[in-house]
């Protein structure tokens, strides 16, 4: 087996081109292997194996630099520069993360997993190596999908104009997560068919060189049309095309399901886990393809993930015109979603936490200084979200709810979350952004009646007195767990308090509870620093009133489990029933 002789890409070089066949061959065979048994990202890296064992036969890593977009396709990268191990032996399956990491490896330019990145990052990296006289290559490799995002232009229009060596590689497959969507891909198909010579060329007008290669899977054509562009002195894009799925059969059929997956049965495809039981995503898109055959100016808007709320295949041909895919721009789908409800429309953009971050700038000037009525779904926002570094959930109270004439509201149930969305898409004195719940979904068995536009009202669930637990969305359980416990086991009955919303004050109850209370105890499932619970801290400042606030520290937690994160803060029941009896017992 070759793959086992692979230490680093000075191995790689060794081999001949029937070799090199061979090694690619092991090495989808061992990435099925360890996807099957372990999930990951499937589609990407099977159709990135040639083009990864051609890259370290041609170029020198890492005195050449590759950076890889998103970098979610990096994989064989990793097994080629020294960490096969953790895809050859179970044991040390999780030795290595989904995405490039220069602490695992030299070889590894960046820790990245968002998309649209590459070019730029790379702008940096030709940069300095030209203001030292210094002369190395630098590789960007992007796939098609990420072409959609902003960023990329930027990245493209600055490399031709810097004039100097880098090698774009467009990894194209045809596919984002799921199809893309945008005018350019039109030209990159014309360029696929002409077999790169068609006279509209996007990347030619941008002013620079370009070349393409058909088969994105044979070892020699990928090694020739490498060794052409090695050390050019002006900015290349090399157009490749490769099969997302290469090599497994179920893949290449259905590859936006295969994007990534969680284990499954190798010889059948069929996931190994099974999930039952109603889910936020389906009820969502269940809820608005009800909501767009009532009222035709109802859209549904996603920028590149159209799972985040439900809509599949399917969803999608249902809802025709009313469903909006912008590709990875989430810059292009606030800001879409302004203009749109400016004029009547009632757009519903559902998105990851992790991504909303891309678009702040949208969010503050273009939505709500404007002050338009258009719904953000925001999901995954939560410790029990991504845990990657790169996909983190757990920033976006301390991001967005500063942000002026912005309600931002924090389901507890099925029942508050779809009044919630209700009242959202009815209302047109507000944008409104609603953190989904990631915990599952609970059902509280009673309607709720909350006039939501009665801003900042919270809702008390239970009278006591001497401690108020204010428990934010997800973590009400948490409080509610905890003033169970200080009932039943040490007589202490507290007031429990859901406040529903996160943006704003219910300045009347925080003052009523001075009359018999000595002390607030404020839970949410984000950073602390900027969050739900300072506001109330600071709210109190120099009132006979104490303040605990429990969240989690300002960090980048990498491949975590939520519960132990949760223990590392000191957010569990018992560490808030121990602080609260701390005061007032």
């Amino acid at each position: 087996m070759f793959l086992e002789k692979i230490n680093s890409p000075a191995d790689v070089k060794k081999l001949s081109f029937e070799q090199l066949q061979t090694l690619s061959g092991e090495i989808r065979k061992t990435l099925l292997k360890k996807l099957s048994e372990h999930g990951g990202h499937i589609g990407p890296n099977l159709g990135m194996v040639e083009m990864t064992v051609a890259l370290h036969y041609v170029f020198h890593s890492p005195t050449d630099k590759i950076v890889y977009d998103v970098s979610h396709q990096s994989y064989t990268h990793k097994m080629l520069t020294g960490r096969k191990e953790a895809f050859l032996n179970p044991a040390e399956y999780d030795d290595v993360s989904g995405f490039t990491n220069p602490h695992e490896s030299q070889h590894d330019c960046f820790e990245i997993g968002h998309t649209s990145t590459s070019i730029s990052l790379a702008c940096g990296l030709a940069k300095v190596r030209d203001l030292k006289g210094e002369r190395y290559n630098v590789i960007a490799l992007i796939g098609d999908g990420s072409l959609s995002g902003g960023e990329a232009y930027e990245g493209l229009n600055n490399a031709a104009e810097a004039g100097t060596n880098m090698i774009i590689i467009v990894n194209d497959n045809g596919m984002s997560i799921a199809e893309n969507h945008g005018g350019l891909y039109q030209n990159l198909k014309e360029l696929r068919e002409s077999n790169g010579t068609c006279a509209c060329n996007f990347f030619k007008a941008m002013g620079l060189e370009y070349c393409y290669l058909d088969d994105g899977h044979d070892i020699q054509k990928l090694v020739e049309t490498f060794q052409a562009v090695q050390n050019s002195e002006k900015p290349v894009v090399v157009h490749i095309h490769t099969t997302k799925g290469k090599g497994f059969a179920p893949a290449e059929m259905d590859k936006e399901s295969w994007h990534w997956g969680m284990p499954f049965e190798l010889a059948t495809g069929k996931p190994k886990f099974s999930f039952s039981g109603p889910s936020y995503e389906d009820l969502t898109a269940e809820y608005l393809l009800e909501k767009m055959k009532q009222d035709s100016t109802v859209a549904a808007i996603t920028s590149g993930t159209p799972g985040v709320f439900g809509f599949n295949q399917a969803r999608r041909k249902e809802a025709g015109s009313q469903f909006i895919d912008v590709g990875i721009a989430e810059e292009h789908a606030v800001a879409l979603a302004s203009g749109m409800a400016a004029d009547g429309g009632k757009p519903v953009y559902g998105v990851y936490g992790t991504f909303l971050q891309r678009t702040y700038d949208q969010l503050s000037q273009d939505l709500c200084i404007n002050n338009n009525p258009a719904v953000l779904l925001v999901f995954a926002a939560s410790a029990y979200g991504m845990t990657d570094i790169t996909h983190l959930g757990i920033y976006d109270i301390a991001m967005i709810s500063n942000i002026p004439n912005l309600v931002y509201l924090a389901p507890t149930s099925k029942e508050e979350y779809f009044a919630m969305l209700e009242w959202g898409i009815a209302q047109q004195e507000h944008p409104v952004a609603i953190r989904v719940p990631a915990t599952g979904v609970r059902e509280s068995g009673t309607a709720d009646t909350t006039d939501y536009s009665q801003l900042n009202k919270y809702q008390v669930t239970r009278k006591g007195q001497d401690a108020a637990i204010l428990a934010l969305g997800d973590f009400y359980e948490l409080g509610k767990k905890a003033a169970d416990i200080l009932e039943k086991e040490h007589h202490i009955k507290v007031t429990l308090i859901n406040p529903k919303f996160i943006t704003g004050l219910d300045t009347d109850l925080l003052d009523s509870l001075k009359a018999n209370h000595r002390m607030v105890v404020t839970l949410e499932d984000g950073i602390l620093e900027g969050g739900f619970g300072e506001k109330i801290a600071s709210y109190y400042g120099l009132a006979d009133m104490k303040v605990k606030n429990f969240g989690f520290k300002k960090s980048f937690p990498d491949r975590y489990v939520p519960d132990e994160l949760l223990k590392e803060n000191g957010i569990t029941v018992e560490q808030i029933v121990k602080t609260i009896l701390a005061e007032i017992d």
